[in-house]
């Protein structure tokens, strides 16, 4: 197998197991380096597995339905993994104040439906970074913490 086939392998398994409809945290251990940056626009930058874990722990609490699922077949060059994704959930938690911008008072009932690009870089079979552009003006609307102009 190619370099751009084992990072394409490390990729899909991160997103089944770490943004899939099941999260296991586990994977956060086995697949990440131990200073990983994960980065989005809807949240503050995260960088490390107890940061990553904390992370998607509150955001799973607080949409307990969360999951995202590839929208295309992934591409890979060098280091580089890149994948198109759609997901979302209904916010049914507690309070959640991790946006960038509003927060939602408990079991809020809003839901989220949203896609992105995301591009992680692999190094010696760790993921080192995922930074991902979100449409996060479209979920921050569904949530109603943006309003349309």
């Amino acid at each position: 197998m190619s370099k751009e086939e084992d990072n394409k392998a490390i990729v899909g398994r991160w997103f089944t197991s770490f943004w899939g409809e099941n999260c296991d945290l586990g994977i956060v251990d086995e697949l990440a380096a131990p200073d990983m940056l994960l980065q989005y626009s809807l949240h503050e930058p995260r960088r490390g597995h107890d940061d990553i874990k904390a992370f998607m722990t509150g955001f799973r609490e607080a949409f307990p339905d969360l999951a995202f699922a590839g929208a295309a077949e992934l591409i890979a060059e060098g280091d580089h993994v890149v994948g198109r994704w759609i997901g979302g959930g209904t916010h049914t938690g507690p309070a959640f104040a991790d946006f960038l911008i509003g927060s939602l008072p408990a079991a809020s009932g809003r839901t989220m439906r949203f896609t992105g690009t995301t591009v992680l870089r692999i190094e010696n079979g760790k993921i080192v970074e995922e930074v991902g552009l979100d449409d996060g003006v479209t979920a921050l609307q569904q949530l109603e913490l943006l309003r349309a102009a």
